[in-house]
């Protein structure tokens, strides 16, 4: 019943983001991205969204009442860095275990990092960090791909328009 329950919180998830990506400006879409990622369970305590620039991730958006001191993030630094340098999705059940972690916020267990991949190459990221450790699953990962994907799928096609690019630093 769970799994059930689960399968329908997700597609209905992906229908509200599929919305919010083709309905709104590209700087208030990542944000609703952010705020309904993290309204889709109790345990994704903050949700952002970094885009690269040159050669750092950069934070567009988030949902929490704090704003992270690490706004930018060389690629190959962190858990954060280090995804966006593998181009793999990195999940991490307890941070205080690994010395890559940049601490956020002191509260943070677990970690989930998924890279927004296209045209070759990493466009951004989804970052997420849990008050819990091994919050994490198998369905979190693939779940939080095909929205990567669906943000791939996005950014790709506003960074033809010039007043996109201003709007959320898609250069």
């Amino acid at each position: 019943m769970a799994s059930v329950q689960h399968d329908r919180s997700q597609s209905h998830v992906i229908w509200q983001l599929q919305l919010a990506l083709s309905n709104e400006s590209p700087d208030k879409a990542l944000k609703t991205v952010v705020r309904l990622l993290r309204e889709t369970s109790d345990y994704y305590d903050w949700v952002g969204i970094y885009l690269v620039k040159e050669e750092n991730l950069v934070l567009a958006a988030y949902a929490r009442e704090a704003e992270t001191e690490h706004v930018t993030i060389p690629i190959g630094q962190g858990i954060c860095g280090l995804a966006a340098k593998q181009e793999s999705t990195i999940i991490v059940p307890d941070v205080n275990k690994d010395p890559r972690y940049l601490m956020c916020f002191p509260s943070t267990r677990s970690e989930i990092v998924i890279p927004i991949k296209g045209a070759g190459r990493v466009l951004g990221e989804i970052d997420i960090d849990s008050n819990r450790l091994s919050a994490f699953t198998l369905r979190d990962k693939e779940m939080l791909e095909e929205i990567a994907s669906m943000l791939s799928t996005y950014l790709q096609s506003q960074r033809s328009s010039p007043q996109s690019q201003e709007s959320v630093n898609l250069v």
